[in-house]
């Protein structure tokens, strides 16, 4: 496992170790606290795998084994200093280079024009749903974190990833709104209907409300 191999896991297993040694489920723990679900798919197996490849390529270390009462022995792990070179090497790309990325949305985007007007836009309508649902968890996750006392700087992923969901939402609403007056044209001067029963207008209010 090189430096260009580590996935968005094991360099979160790679942070946590950064200060200090710990058990895959102490982890576990961090990672749900701090809500790193939004840049990596956080699961016992898989948790558990990522920690023996590291081992594995000599990017950590057992440092300690624990046992509380009847439950399971746990290992407590170290980051060598293998580790530590390449996750700081990793780390640097991450913060410095753009990674080129492609969202499914992105694609979606793109055959706006193919669904037509009717279903594109009750397309788009029930993504604006789905995105005030979100927007909504995003602050009560907020006012958690800040009642937590949990640094700010142990969150900056999740707060980018909540950003980005809230201009998401903004933007495409605007669209919705541009689609329907004929700012933004379909090929083929398409009649766009106004029928606002694709998605019921009080769904809406109850989301915003």
């Amino acid at each position: 496992m090189g430096a260009a191999k580590l996935t968005a896991l094991a360099i979160a297993v790679l942070e946590l170790l950064h200060e200090r040694p710990m058990h895959p489920y102490e982890m576990a723990q961090l990672m749900r606290e701090r809500h790193f679900e939004s840049r990596a798919r956080v699961a016992a197996g898989s948790l558990y795998h990522t920690v023996e490849r590291l081992l594995a390529a000599d990017y950590v270390k057992i440092v300690d084994t624990q046992r509380d009462g009847r439950r399971p022995e746990r290992t407590v792990y170290g980051m060598t200093e293998a580790g530590r070179d390449a996750f700081v090497e990793r780390a640097q790309v991450m913060l410095s280079v753009p990674a080129t990325e492609y969202p499914e949305f992105l694609s979606g985007l793109g055959v706006v024009d193919e669904l037509g007007p009717a279903d594109a836009i009750l397309q788009l309508r029930h993504r604006e749903l789905h995105l005030r649902a979100d927007v909504a968890l995003d602050q009560a996750v907020l006012e958690t974190l800040i009642k937590n006392e949990t640094p700010p700087v142990y969150w900056l992923d999740w707060r980018f990833a909540s950003d980005r969901r809230a201009f998401e939402l903004a933007w495409t609403t605007r669209l919705i709104a541009d689609l329907e007056s004929g700012a933004v044209p379909f090929i083929g001067d398409h009649p766009c209907p106004k029928d606002r029963t694709l998605v019921p207008k009080e769904k809406d209010d109850e989301k915003a409300s």
